[in-house]
C-alpha cells in the first residue's frame, strides 16, 4: 500500500541580496499541510522577500524551495486588481487560467461576491468603482476561488480598519478550518499575528535571521480578544521579540 505523504513548504537555508546587500542569512522554514505560521519582525528584516521567494517570485541566490502543494495562493499588501477587468474576472482569473468553464467561473465567483460581503452588482464594477476595502474582499475571494491548499498573504490586512480587519480574519479561518488550507503569512502586527497563527517565526538583523519561533496551542477558532491581547502582552515581554524589534530590556 503506497503511503501519501502530506504536502510541505520547506525553505532550506535560504540567503538572499538586493544588488549585493545581504537580505536574508540561511533561513530554514518548514510548513505543514494546514498549519498557518505567521512572519514577524522589525522593518528592513527581509519578511516580504523571503514571502516572494516562497511564493517562487523571487529565487534566492543560496539555498532551495520546495514546494509540495499542488495550488498557491497570494495576496498582497495592495488588493492588485486588473483594472480594465470587472470584480467578477478579477475574483475568477485564476480559475481562467486553470481553463474553467465560463459558466462554472461566474458562479463561483457570484458565490465568493456574496460570502465577501459583495453585492451582485458590484461584480460588475471595475476596480475604480470599488472603495478599498471592497477591493481587499475582491481579492481576498480571488485567492480563495482556486481553493489553494497554500495561501500566502503579504501584509494583507494592514490598511484596512478594524471592522472589516476583523471580518476578514473570519472569513479567512473559516476558509481554512473547511479546506485544510496551509497559511504563511507576513505581518508587522504581532496581535494579527497572535490572532491567526499556530507558530510565530520572529526575524530580526540585516540580514534577517530566524532568532526564535513561538507556538500558540490554543485552536485559532477558539481564541478570545481577551486571549489575544494577554498572548500578544506575554510575546511583547519575551527578550527576543523585545531584541528583534529594539524595545527596551
Amino acid at each position: 500500500m503506497k503511503v501519501v505523504t502530506p504536502p510541505s513548504l520547506r525553505l532550506l537555508q535560504v540567503t538572499h541580496r538586493h544588488a549585493n546587500q545581504p537580505v536574508l542569512e540561511q533561513v530554514c522554514l518548514n510548513l505543514q499541510a494546514a498549519e498557518s505560521v505567521a512572519i514577524v519582525g522589525p522593518s528592513g528584516c527581509g519578511k516580504t522577500t523571503l514571502l516572494n521567494i516562497a511564493a517562487n517570485l523571487v529565487q534566492p541566490w543560496e539555498g532551495e524551495v520546495v514546494n509540495g502543494f499542488e495550488r498557491t495562493g497570494v495576496m498582497f499588501q495592495q488588493p492588485r486588481l486588473l483594472p480594465w477587468l470587472t470584480t467578477r474576472d478579477n475574483i475568477a482569473l485564476g480559475l481562467k487560467a486553470m481553463g474553467v468553464s465560463r459558466l462554472r467561473r461566474e458562479q463561483v465567483a457570484a458565490q465568493l461576491a456574496t460570502d465577501m460581503g459583495l453585492t451582485l452588482d458590484d461584480l460588475d464594477k471595475h476596480p475604480a468603482e470599488l472603495s478599498g476595502g471592497m477591493q481587499s474582499r475582491a481579492a481576498l475571494a480571488r485567492a480563495f476561488a482556486i481553493q489553494p491548499d497554500l495561501l500566502l498573504l503579504d501584509e494583507a490586512f494592514s490598511s484596512l480598519d478594524i471592522g472589516l480587519k476583523s471580518e476578514l480574519y473570519q472569513q479567512l479561518l473559516r476558509h481554512q478550518i473547511q479546506f485544510q488550507t496551509a497559511i504563511l503569512m507576513v505581518t508587522h502586527d504581532l496581535m494579527e499575528a497572535v490572532r491567526l497563527a499556530d507558530r510565530i517565526v520572529v526575524l530580526s538583523g540585516q540580514p534577517g535571521r530566524i532568532c526564535t519561533e513561538l507556538f500558540l496551542a490554543l485552536p485559532t477558532n477558539q481564541r478570545t480578544d481577551a486571549w489575544v491581547y494577554q498572548h500578544t502582552a506575554d510575546l511583547l515581554a519575551l527578550r527576543d521579540v523585545r531584541t528583534a524589534f529594539a524595545l527596551p530590556i
